[in-house]
């Protein structure tokens, strides 16, 4: 079983025990950390949409600090006389992996459309986010 997960703008592939570096956190060594999944691989068992991953977490341990390689430049325009010299060193955390739950949560909307009652909560979810001061003002029109 395997996950990809997103953490720093960034999105890894991880497995259960694995270490992997990050970009810096800001947390204390030893620290607890859950992280929502976008994708999980179980055998033959995808779940890839917001429904199927709901109910996922991937679970994780922070280990240390580490920093990413040096990264030198060096820009220069000639018969000007100019030249910059900069340089750049990424912090980084790294992490371990201790645990990948699927949830085994299924769509409620997948759900619904087996009983033949297909969309009622969808529609009504619709009606009351798009548009709300015209629903009232037909909700006022029905009462007087």
């Amino acid at each position: 079983m395997y996950a990809v997960i997103r953490t720093g703008g960034k999105q890894y592939r991880v497995e259960e025990g694995q270490r992997l570096d990050v970009e810096r956190l800001g947390l204390d060594d030893g620290a607890d950390l859950e992280l929502a999944p976008v994708l999980v691989v179980d055998g033959s068992r995808v779940l890839a949409t917001p429904g199927d991953l709901g109910g996922a977490r991937v679970t994780a341990r922070l280990v240390g600090a580490a920093k990413g390689p040096k990264i030198d430049g060096f820009t220069y325009k000639n018969k000007s006389n100019q030249r910059t010299r900069w340089g750049h060193r990424q912090k980084l955390s790294t992490i371990e992996i201790t645990s990948i739950v699927t949830g085994g949560r299924k769509s409620t909307a997948k759900a619904g459309t087996k009983d033949g009652a297909k969309g009622t909560a969808k529609d009504g979810a619709k009606g009351t986010a798009k548009g709300t001061a015209k629903g009232a003002d037909d909700a006022a029109g029905d009462e007087g």
